[in-house]
């Protein structure tokens, strides 16, 4: 119960002020011309004053309100460093058993984690302590306690809260630390070409700073692959160049190696993702005689902008020799040292379109295709009757890297290629539209010749009559062989019974003979998008083995991909860590990066009391756990071994009770009174 004195007017507020006003001047006046009784025409003006007034006597019945206090806990990537985690929770678990004993106290509790999606706004300490507070009278605020390793990345300059802040600070004083940052990347190379990436590294802390150049050791990766190292100076900016060996994404990861002393590795490793494009794709189209599917192929890679096309029609063997003379010649001898002894190396798909060995080309020049082959080159033949007779181009030193040997055979009749179980595995041939599914059959358009053929070796992707091969693949040492074992392809192309994906055949065909990664039939990949580790694996295997998922921080996961479609495993995982996320199978490898290139919440992960000074007191964790007093609202807020909350005594009314000062009887009495003795003085 308050008592308290309150006013009730009986006119409105504006003129009750105009009347004391006027009395006031009256009163003064008549005191400067010293008239009779002025001091007691003052105190009649006064009591009429406190008549119009209408004191009322208030009574209040208040409930007392509970002050709110906030413990923030930082749970971002740099609180799992050693032991800041624990240091942290110890830390909270003391708080709340001492504020526990607090009467009169709610306490609230939030924390803030690293966020893997969205901007890159690092950790928002004070965002999570705005929001805890923000159904809170500021009258009722007993302060904020944060529990961080003093690295916040929105900490204001001023407090924005009238109330303590205090930061108890988990980590040791003085770390030290390596860091290495991406300052520019290219996004884009040539294939062939080199990316240029600009890097630095940094030795933060101690004696061992930027500002001391040395040397430091960087590792070079590309798609799981080791390229060396680099060294780069300290404290410096530098450049170096990376190799781009496809195209499509390439993947390339930054290490640093450990410095002379080290918090963590987690911001010694970066990547960048590179988009390699072709500059031109150079093709040598070879074509054994002109037949109807011969102008299908020129115009389906002229069309291409991208390529380059080298197209021979053997017409003119080297041995037809005559007197002609040169300007009346409308066919020129086949040049066969150049392409296929000089400048074979030079292109990044050959192509054999029904071609046949008529003594053209010595067969040195077919040992030569089958070591570019052997090297890493890439070879399609596309085979018409001429594949199984005795001028093949098999009975030549390529056959060592064909994957199908000619039976002689030649099927003649209408069939639909059908998609083999392989295929359906394949990244050539599954999901081609129109393709057979299950029981369903393929819907494109038929063809009507397909040359018998043995498999040796490598995958058939696509069948005719009686499940003989059609389209087989092969890897051979470093580079790719496809054989396509029917020359009716181009009835597709025509749109015979509606056609096929010729075109797309062929797109995905010579992406793979050139080791797109977007087709290669056994790949690890992954990616972070929405806040999970996308993995995928390819394999033509009736199984994928497990992957070892390494997070950022270092600890270790094993996964079990489930199989999402025939040669396809998924598995997903929560991406909780900024920075690199390593995975491998023990015979692939791949890596995803959670955040952008240089995020702040690994830009520095040493303890640091340095950010929180100008709008809380810092006490660290390592010096002792501080005690909790309740302080008032002009007290100080803590000292070397003591925080304080402020106790501000809110409350609540929850009933009120008023009666008036002066009843109607009293006031009368008063106005009279105080008039009779001015009107007496006034007499005298």
């Amino acid at each position: 119960m308050a008592t308290t004195i309150d006013f009730a007017p009986y006119v409105p507020l504006m003129a009750l002020w105009a009347a004391i006003a006027v009395s006031l001047l009256l009163t003064v006046y008549a005191l400067l011309r010293r008239a009779r009784g002025a001091w007691a025409r003052g105190l009649a003006f006064a009591a009429a004053v406190v008549v119009l007034a209408d004191p009322l006597i208030v009574h209040e019945t208040r409930e007392p309100l509970n002050d709110v206090a906030v413990i923030v806990v930082d749970r971002s990537q740099s609180m799992g460093i050693e032991t800041r985690k624990s240091d942290a929770e110890k830390a909270r678990v003391a708080i709340r058993k001492q504020l526990a004993a607090e009467k009169g106290l709610d306490v609230r509790e939030t924390g803030v984690a690293t966020q893997t999606t969205g901007e890159d706004n690092g950790t928002q300490l004070f965002a999570a302590l705005n929001a805890a507070l923000a159904d809170v009278p500021p009258e009722r605020v007993a302060g904020a306690i944060l529990i961080t390793d003093g690295e916040v990345h929105d900490a204001p300059k001023k407090s924005q809260i009238k109330a303590p802040i205090h930061a108890l600070i988990a980590g040791r004083r003085n770390e030290r630390d390596r860091k290495l940052t991406i300052v520019d990347a290219a996004r884009f190379a040539i294939v062939g070409q080199d990316a240029e990436i600009v890097l630095r590294v940094d030795d933060f802390g101690g004696a061992q700073s930027s500002s001391i150049a040395g040397p430091a050791d960087v590792t070079v990766r590309v798609d799981g692959r080791d390229l060396g190292s680099r060294t780069v100076p300290v404290g410096r900016n530098a450049t170096i160049h990376v190799p781009v060996a496809h195209g499509g994404e390439n993947v390339i990861e930054l290490e640093a190696r450990p410095g002379p002393a080290e918090l963590t590795l987690q911001n010694n490793r970066a990547v960048v993702a590179v988009s390699g494009v072709r500059d031109r794709l150079r093709v040598l189209l070879v074509s054994g005689e002109p037949h109807a599917g011969e102008r299908v192929w020129r115009n389906l890679l002229k069309a291409d902008p991208s390529v380059d096309l080298v197209h021979f029609t053997i017409l003119r063997p080297p041995d037809k020799q005559d007197f002609t003379p040169i300007d009346e010649l409308s066919l020129i001898a086949f040049p066969t040292r150049e392409l296929f002894a000089e400048k074979l190396d030079q292109f990044d798909l050959v192509i054999f379109d029904r071609y046949r060995e008529r003594g053209i080309l010595p067969l040195a020049y077919f040992e030569n295709i089958a070591g570019y082959v052997d090297n890493g080159g890439a070879l399609l033949v596309s085979a018409g009757p001429e594949f199984s007779e005795p001028t093949s181009i098999y009975r030549t030193p390529l056959a060592s890297v064909l994957p199908a040997a000619p039976t002689g055979d030649i099927v003649a009749q209408g069939f639909k290629p059908v998609v083999t179980p392989q295929g359906e595995a394949h990244p050539v041939t599954r999901d081609l539209p129109g393709a057979n599914s299950g029981s369903t059959p393929p819907s494109w358009g038929r063809w009507f010749r397909m040359i018998g053929a043995n498999k040796i070796t490598g995958e058939t992707v696509m069948s005719g009559p009686g499940d003989r091969p059609l389209l087989v693949l092969d890897n051979i040492g470093k580079g790719r062989v496809a054989e396509l074992l029917s020359d009716h392809a181009w009835l597709w192309a025509r749109g015979f019974e509606g056609g096929g994906p010729q075109a797309e055949l062929l797109r995905r065909l010579a992406h793979w003979l050139m080791k797109e990664p977007e087709l290669e039939e056994e790949r690890l990949s992954a990616q972070v998008t929405g806040g999970v580790v996308n993995i995928e694996r390819r394999t033509m295997a009736e199984t994928a083995p497990p992957v070892e998922l390494t997070f950022p921080s270092g600890r270790h996961q094993t996964i079990n991909p489930t199989k999402a479609a025939p040669g396809l495993w998924r598995a997903s995982v929560k991406a909780d860590e900024l920075g690199l996320y390593r995975l491998t199978d023990g015979k692939l490898a791949a890596v995803a990066a959670a955040g952008p290139l240089n995020p702040k919440e690994v830009a520095d992960m040493r303890a640091t009391d340095t950010i929180l000074k100008p709008v809380a007191s810092t006490h660290w964790l390592v010096d002792g756990m501080p005690r909790i007093r309740r302080i008032g609202a002009a007290d100080t807020a803590s000292g070397d071994d003591w925080i304080g909350l402020r106790a501000n005594r809110a409350y609540r009314v929850i009933a009120v009770e008023q009666q008036p000062l002066l009843p109607v009887w009293a006031a009368l009495l008063l106005l009279i009174g105080t008039l009779l003795f001015a009107w007496r003085m006034e007499g005298r």
